[in-house]
């Protein structure tokens, strides 16, 4: 998530304890599915508790649960794209609930974003089992140390001016491996006359299909271009896509 530079310190907010009542009946030891083969619902609450949505996803699911879909279908494309990467770096990734999807199908995940309040969010939310390196970072800053062979940002150079992109694009990609591949996917900008308020006052750089992949020829010899409309990734017309992703390799 990028934008408008915030505070580097800030508290997350602690999630509300369930009601006793409903709290009492989640972790009953003694309760039983109908189902045996359901138990293990059970037995994994008792064992770790309930898994918790991130400050983002947890707004969309109670205001617009379908936009959550959408959202993490971008992910299952990324993660289809980089499927038996080494290590892949995402580059602004929110509350990255989604990022589990990607870092199922590669060898190691790092995630970075500009605001430190997502990104305490997320280490907050951390389980062993998917346990990834996350840290604050401003892309326009600089670049990330290390090498990755994938590096990817979904809704992320929207946020970012005009003046600016070449800057954040140049900075994304710099710790990209020469075979390595870097995806950016962002809305389109003829969705922008659909799109809500919110959304609208933090997209100041959407762009058509062509424009995107010029922007990405500057970094790539090889550029593949898909749409995408709902959950569904296609390669139709792309002034109906409501969203965009380019897909680069052989970095220039």
């Amino acid at each position: 998530m990028i934008g408008a530079r915030r505070a580097e310190t800030c508290a997350v907010p602690k999630p509300k304890p369930m009601p006793e009542n409903d709290a009492a009946r989640a972790f009953d030891p003694s309760a039983k599915t109908r189902e045996p083969q359901y138990q293990e619902c059970l037995d994994a609450v008792e064992a770790r508790g309930f898994e918790r949505m991130g400050l983002r996803s947890s707004q969309s699911w109670h205001d617009d649960p379908k936009h959550l879909l959408f959202r993490l279908s971008r992910y299952k494309f990324v993660a289809k794209m980089l499927s038996g990467s080494s290590h892949v770096l995402e580059v602004g990734c929110g509350d990255a609930f989604g990022t589990r999807i990607v870092q199922q199908e590669v060898g190691k995940l790092t995630a970075t974003d500009f605001d430190a309040l997502f990104v305490e969010d997320v280490k907050s939310r951390m389980v062993d089992r998917w346990r990834f390196d996350a840290f604050t970072h401003d892309l326009l800053a600089g670049p990330i140390p290390g090498s990755y062979d994938g590096v990817f940002a979904l809704d992320v150079l929207e946020h970012i001016a005009a003046a600016d992109e070449l800057t954040f694009l140049r900075n994304a990609f710099a710790p990209l491996s020469a075979h390595g591949v870097g995806i950016i996917g962002m809305p389109s900008l003829e969705s922008q006359v659909h799109a809500s308020p919110t959304s609208k006052a933090g997209h100041v750089n959407c762009k058509t299909l062509p424009d995107l992949k010029a922007t990405m020829k500057q970094f790539f010899h090889t550029v593949f271009m898909f749409s995408m409309n709902d959950e569904v990734v296609h390669t139709g017309y792309h002034r109906m896509a409501h969203y965009l992703f380019a897909v680069g390799a052989n970095r220039k």
